[in-house]
């Protein structure tokens, strides 16, 4: 066995990968909040990520190959992150933890909307998510007139907000 590694176990290694507490807090923000850049992503944290745990989490999804970092060909002093494949094939384990915080943890309406849409969604709709964050990360196209997932969940999330905000 690699001495980089406690073992070659797959769930071990994942979790070597992905199992601190921000990894996946990170990708979930680019995946389904499109922040791309640093500032993004540090002031639109609902879990108010410190700026010196982003930069770190940011630089280890880099180097382990979830994420990439290019200049901002807009702004010299910023970088736009990138999903790559790797993280793209996450979107499945998204649904699945959504599904199972759902049914046993003490989830928020607003915070957990998109997380029932991609359960009832099914694999069809998480397929259909990783072709549009393949288009947007990846620069892949997309047939003409295909309807966005990102804007249906993010949609669904807006819509509980305003009920919301109107019924307080």
């Amino acid at each position: 066995m690699d001495d980089a590694h406690r073992s070659g176990c797959p769930i071990n290694l994942t979790l070597e990968v992905l199992g601190d507490r921000w990894s996946l807090i990170v990708i979930r923000d680019i995946m389904f909040g499109n922040r791309r850049h640093f500032r993004e992503l540090l002031q639109n944290s609902q879990e108010r990520i410190a700026s010196n745990i982003l930069a770190d989490r940011l630089r280890r999804l880099v180097d382990r190959g979830l994420l990439t970092r290019q200049d901002d060909p807009s702004h010299k002093q910023k970088a736009i992150y990138s999903l790559t494949e790797m993280a793209i094939q996450l979107v499945p384990i998204f649904a699945h933890m959504g599904a199972w915080g759902r049914r046993h943890l003490p989830v928020s309406e607003e915070l957990s909307i998109r997380a029932e849409l991609l359960e009832t969604g099914g694999a069809e709709l998480w397929e259909d998510f990783m072709d549009e964050l393949r288009a947007k990360h990846l620069g892949k196209t997309l047939p003409a007139g295909t309807p966005s997932v990102l804007g249906r969940l993010t949609e669904a999330y807006l819509d509980v907000v305003e009920r919301k905000t109107k019924s307080a």
